[in-house]
C-alpha cells in the first residue's frame, strides 16, 4: 500500500511502515490544494493537524483505505463521511494520555502555589513570601469532565494525593477505582477544581460559559488541556474577575488555529487579559507533546494500522 505522510512524526513510523511492506511517500510542503491533485493515488494518509480532510479531500481520495491521526482526536477529519467511504480511522490517545496527566497535575500543582508568579518576582529581585503562601490540594476535590484516556490518566496521577475524585461524562458506567461518577448537579456541588478532558464536539464547544460557570455552588480552579473551543474566553474572564473561579491552567485556548501552530495572529481583549492576570498559567498545546509520547503515538499507529490490514 502506498502511504502519504502529511506531517512530520517520530522515524518509527516510516521505519516500520516500509518493514510492513508499506510504500511511503512524504509531502511536508504542498498546499492542500496540491495535495488534492494526487490523493487519489494513496491507500492510507498519515496527518497531525496540518489541515482539514473534508468532504472534497476525501471525494478526491478514491482509493483511500485509512487515516492515521497521531493525536488523541479526529476533529479535522469529516469522521462520518470518511466512515461511510469504509475508511478506517486510526488516533492515538493511548499515546500521550500519560503525557497530559502528568502536565495537568503539573499545571495544577504551580497554580495553587503559585510557582509562576514567586519565580518572576524572584528573579526581579522581590522576596515576598507572604504575597506567595500557597494553597493545598490535600481535602479538595476534584472533578474531571469527560472520563476516557485523558480523564483516567489524570485521576491515576492524583491518587497519591488525600483528595475526593468524581468525574462527569455523556457515557454511563464509566466510573472506576480511581473516580466516582457523579451526575451534573452533585459535579457543580462538590467540585473544588475542575480539569477538562473532552473531544470538541457539538456538546462541548462553548461549554464552559456563564451559565456553566455560575452553577458552581463554590469558587473553582479550572484546568484545560482538551480544546481551547470548548472554554468562552470571555467568560472565564469574567469569572476570573468575580472570583467564581479561582485561577486557571490553559494549555489550549479558543483562538487557536486548527493547526495548532499559530496564536497570536489575533489578540482580543480577553487573551490580552490571560496573559497579564498572576493566576492564570498558559502552556502553547503541549500537554501531550512530549518526547516519550511522541513516540508513543507512532507506535500506536502503527499497531492500529497493523492490526486491521496485515
Amino acid at each position: 500500500m502506498k502511504v502519504l505522510h502529511l506531517d512530520t512524526n517520530h522515524p518509527l513510523l516510516l521505519e516500520q511502515f516500509t518493514q510492513l511492506g508499506f510504500e511511503n511517500h512524504e509531502d511536508y510542503t504542498s498546499s492542500k490544494e496540491e495535495v488534492e491533485k494526487k490523493i487519489h493515488l494513496y491507500d492510507g494518509v498519515i496527518i497531525r493537524s496540518r489541515f482539514t480532510l473534508d468532504q472534497q479531500f476525501l471525494d478526491k481520495a478514491k482509493n483511500l483505505k485509512f487515516i492515521g491521526r497521531l493525536g488523541a482526536g479526529l476533529e479535522n477529519i469529516d469522521t462520518q463521511y470518511a466512515k461511510q467511504k469504509d475508511i478506517f480511522l486510526a488516533s492515538a490517545p493511548e499515546g500521550n494520555r500519560n503525557a497530559v496527566g502528568e502536565h495537568t497535575l503539573g499545571m495544577l500543582l504551580s497554580l495553587l502555589n503559585k510557582m509562576t508568579k514567586a519565580n518572576k518576582e524572584v528573579k526581579k529581585g522581590k522576596w515576598d513570601r507572604e504575597g506567595n503562601r500557597g494553597v493545598e490540594l490535600d481535602g479538595k476535590t476534584v472533578g474531571i469532565i469527560g472520563y476516557g484516556n485523558m480523564g483516567k490518566a489524570f485521576a491515576k496521577k492524583l491518587k497519591g494525593f488525600d483528595v475526593e475524585i468524581i468525574c462527569y461524562d455523556i457515557v454511563g458506567g464509566v466510573g472506576d477505582d480511581s473516580a466516582r461518577q457523579v451526575g451534573i448537579m452533585e459535579f457543580q456541588q462538590r467540585s473544588d477544581i475542575v480539569s477538562l478532558h473532552v473531544p470538541q464536539t457539538e456538546l462541548t464547544t462553548e461549554m464552559v460559559n456563564e451559565e456553566f460557570i455560575n452553577a458552581f455552588h463554590k469558587p473553582i480552579w479550572l484546568l484545560n488541556t482538551a480544546r481551547g473551543k470548548c472554554v468562552v474566553t470571555k467568560d472565564l474572564v469574567s469569572g476570573l474577575k468575580a472570583k467564581k473561579i479561582l485561577g486557571a491552567g490553559l494549555d489550549v485556548l479558543e483562538y487557536e488555529k486548527k493547526s495548532f501552530e499559530n496564536m497570536f495572529a489575533q489578540k482580543p481583549k480577553a487573551f490580552k487579559y490571560l496573559r497579564k492576570a498572576k493566576n492564570v498559567l498558559l502552556t502553547p498545546h503541549v500537554a501531550g507533546w512530549t518526547v516519550e509520547s511522541k513516540e508513543k503515538l507512532a507506535q500506536t499507529i502503527v499497531d492500529k494500522i497493523q492490526a486491521r490490514f496485515c
